[in-house]
């Protein structure tokens, strides 16, 4: 049975590849914003109506919650995709790249998005051999705080809804471009990273370059000692078995070539793969951060935001995923992969429900959040199919299997 529905799959997720990839290529030109997705949003519903599935309804204004059930009970599974795209100006040249100035989907949202459209085309189409429910969720805003994932699951993403039960299991996949196209890679448990963001103001009085000795204290030269006594949290305070890391990404002296500014912005983010770490490095950044401010005369202001937790994978179903990865794309396409310190806010769904955040290959590529990522679209075959295929084979294994 599984061998068929796998065959047919496959037919199907080739057949549509030209679709796909029109489909991404009209959200490449045209991406937007986090909570800005509307045109985005309005192309999914107006694919999920036209392919003949009914329960469709808008949520959190720009995200997308689409339902298809099978011809038998069995359990509710939620498949996810993101819609946002990144402040990027794209370098790729690309005859369907972003026509809007300073924005690109530099972190393969819009694969995300078409793969997710066409598992969705293709389990209409075996409703009638697939059991329980297919829950979609297209979300908004996955690349900036707030997050968009919470926002779809305080708008019931997780709930049941009428007759059709709450999901039993959550699942996504990302594109990764450093694994050949269309292989597939599996971490079980912890995966990814925390990520915080952090806002720091270093405070003088500033004041003229030449005169340094007049001032309390020089918020540039003191950002500068900050920015390094922070790599000491890293490199002396956490535990060796624990990765982390912390980077300043950006800073901001609206000083001159003869004016010491009386502000100096630093913003960085910071990752941890350890809750009680996570929560202790907070205090030590704050601290770190004061009394370095302190020691050159300055005053500092820390926020840090706290962003998605660390994302943990169900190893069953991991497992489970897997399997069915070899049995879809063979053996020599399945790869255990590391660690990734990137951070994700699927994990506030896997934080709730059973679930997995796998990774799809695009290589060969320009890395990820980078003005000339381009993905292999090739890989939009596999990612439709197979995300397709693991909904079955979780869904009607479901009743039988315990994904503990």
């Amino acid at each position: 049975m599984y061998n068929n529905i796998a065959r047919d799959i496959k037919v199907a997720a080739k057949a549509i590849l030209p679709q796909l990839i029109s489909l991404r290529r009209t959200i490449h030109q045209n991406p937007e914003l986090a909570f800005e997705e509307h045109a985005t949003s309005a192309l999914v519903q107006k694919e999920l109506l036209e392919a003949g599935i009914q329960r469709v309804t808008a949520a959190v204004n720009t995200g997308v919650i689409a339902t298809i059930r099978g011809s038998r009970p069995g359990p509710t599974v939620l498949l996810r995709a993101d819609l946002d795209g990144l402040p990027i100006q794209e370098k790729t040249n690309l005859s369907f790249a972003s026509k809007r100035a300073g924005v690109m989907h530099a972190c393969g949202h819009d694969m995300h998005t078409a793969a997710l459209l066409g598992a969705a085309f293709i389990l209409h189409q075996l409703r009638d051999r697939i059991a329980g429910t297919i829950r979609l969720i297209f979300q908004p805003a996955e690349e900036t705080l707030p997050s968009g994932a919470l926002a779809m699951i305080n708008a019931g993403a997780l709930d049941p809804d009428k007759d059709e039960p709450a999901p039993t299991y959550c699942i996504a996949q990302h594109v990764m471009p450093s694994l050949p196209a269309s292989t597939l890679g599996f971490c079980a448990g912890a995966f990814m990273a925390s990520a915080d963001e952090l806002y720091i103001d270093i405070l003088s009085d500033g004041g003229h370059a030449a005169e340094p000795h007049q001032l309390s204290g020089d918020p540039v030269l003191a950002a500068a000692h900050v920015i390094v006594a922070l790599q000491s949290i890293v490199s002396r305070h956490r535990p060796p078995e624990v990765p982390g890391v912390l980077s300043i990404g950006r800073i901001k002296a609206d000083g001159a070539t003869n004016v010491i500014p009386s502000n100096v912005r630093l913003e960085g983010t910071f990752r941890a793969m350890n809750e009680n770490w996570r929560e202790s490095a907070h205090e030590r950044i704050r601290q770190t951060v004061e009394h370095t401010a302190e020691a050159h005369g300055t005053k500092a202001r820390v926020e840090i935001r706290q962003g998605p937790p660390i994302l943990v994978n169900n190893p069953a179903l991991t497992k489970t995923a897997l399997d069915a990865a070899v049995s879809y794309v063979g053996k020599p396409h399945v790869k255990d992969i590391p660690l990734w310190l990137a951070g994700e806010d699927f994990a506030y769904f896997l934080q709730r429900c059973k679930g997995l955040f796998y990774t799809l290959g695009v290589g060969p590529s320009s890395d990820l959040h980078t003005a000339d990522f381009s993905p292999n679209e090739s890989a939009l075959e596999t990612g439709a199919g197979f995300m397709a295929f693991l909904a079955v084979t979780v869904n009607n294994n479901g009743q039988a299997k315990n994904f503990s």
